[in-house]
């Protein structure tokens, strides 16, 4: 049977429209690279949930392609952190902060802000690169409330590894220079911490600092101490979860290499408290890699070309330390910080009443002039047993 063949004007229109559909899928650069977008909520999620959800539905799908996310500390109680003229699309306010959602020409903004911890992470999505910097830039201008250095306040530095990988946060900490604390230390010792103190950054002989002695000796004051007298050379940085910054290798890279500022102290001292199981006579067996990768730090092929100090506070005894740790050439120093002998603390306390013949740590001390103790509970009255 033969098939009725079509007029040409039919026959050309077709083709017409089939080439207007080529062109057009060809045409449509916006759709390349775009990710299928999806979510689900229910009533286990907050609102701000909701927002953030929201938040990254344009540059998913490729619709706004350019993207810029910064974190802000010290923000101020009355920043805007928006864009005049913008329109918010979304709020979400909690107790402890508020999530927005704005949008503009060419541009979305999206804020969440903890106004109790004075933190705020600001992202923008926009059509073009050169839009979401702006954008970003004037959201943030004049937010942030830097605290003014005194002459008893340093910055340090606090990394740990947050849900978006290692994160550093600079604190400015109480910090009373050397000579106003180095009476509250036995005179053995304040006279090894004379030189410790005294460095200048010209080639240290050796890279890593042990301070270890019994809880409430005042170690932590000693690093705070040694971050003020630093100050000029070295920037002081507290690790807070040591034993992951060690088992996790690509968190020892950005630790250990990142962080370059021309700027900034040619020198860094890395803190880490309370790292007995890193650095005791079985860390080897208990740690693995961790204790490796802690000497190659300091003075292996890591550690070369880093102006990279380490500082391990531990309640260990140095005799208990793995013999790798405590070799010679490898510490600048190995300081035993322990309690003031009771002559010492006799005249630190200008009495003698409540000090053991063994003396006392410098926590006790600060106890017994303030007259204050834990509180604890009754001891229990004695078990006389069930004798006849």
């Amino acid at each position: 049977m033969n098939t009725p063949r079509q007029p040409v004007e039919a026959r050309d229109k077709k083709t017409a429209t089939g080439a207007k559909a080529t062109a057009a899928k060809s045409k449509a650069p916006e759709l390349v690279g775009a990710l299928p977008m999806s979510g689900s909520v229910d009533d286990g999620d907050r609102l701000v949930d909701v927002v953030d959800l929201l938040a990254i539905s344009a540059f998913t799908t490729g619709r706004e392609p350019y993207g810029r996310t910064t974190h802000l500390e010290n923000v101020r109680s009355d920043a805007k952190l928006t864009v005049d003229g913008a329109r918010v699309l979304r709020e979400a306010v909690e107790d402890t902060g508020r999530g927005r959602l704005i949008a503009g020409d060419g541009f979305t903004l999206h804020v969440n802000h903890w106004t109790q911890s004075r933190r705020a992470t600001v992202m923008v999505t926009a059509v073009s690169a050169e839009l979401a910097e702006s954008v970003v830039t004037s959201v943030i201008d004049g937010a942030v409330e830097e605290p003014e250095p005194t002459p008893d306040t340093v910055g340090i530095g606090f990394w740990h590894f947050g849900p978006h990988g290692p994160r550093r946060v600079e604190r400015q900490i109480d910090a009373a220079p050397w000579d106003a604390i180095r009476g509250n230390y036995a005179g053995g010792v304040a006279g090894a911490l004379d030189r410790v103190m005294a460095q200048d950054g010209e080639a240290p002989d050796g890279r890593l600092l042990l301070l270890h002695g019994p809880p409430g000796t005042g170690k932590t004051t000693l690093i705070r101490a040694l971050a003020q007298e630093w100050k000029s050379w070295c920037q002081v940085d507290c690790v807070l979860d040591p034993e992951r910054l060690f088992a996790d290798p690509a968190y020892l890279m950005n630790v250990a290499l990142g962080g370059d500022d021309e700027d900034g102290p040619r020198w860094r001292l890395l803190v880490l408290e309370d790292c007995d199981e890193l650095i005791g006579g079985e860390a080897k067996a208990s740690s693995g890699q961790s204790l490796s990768r802690l000497l190659n730090l300091t003075d292996g092929l890591l550690g070369q070309g880093r102006n990279a100090l380490i500082a391990i506070t531990t309640n260990e005894d140095l005799t208990r330390l793995h013999p790798a740790v405590i070799r010679p050439g490898r510490c600048l120093a190995q300081i035993e910080v322990g309690r003031l002998p009771y002559a010492e603390a006799t005249s630190w306390l200008g009495r003698s009443d409540g000090i053991t013949p063994d003396g006392a740590t410098l926590a006790e001390l600060f106890a017994l002039r303030s007259g204050t103790a834990p509180v604890t509970l009754p001891d229990p009255p004695a078990n006389t047993g069930m004798y006849l």
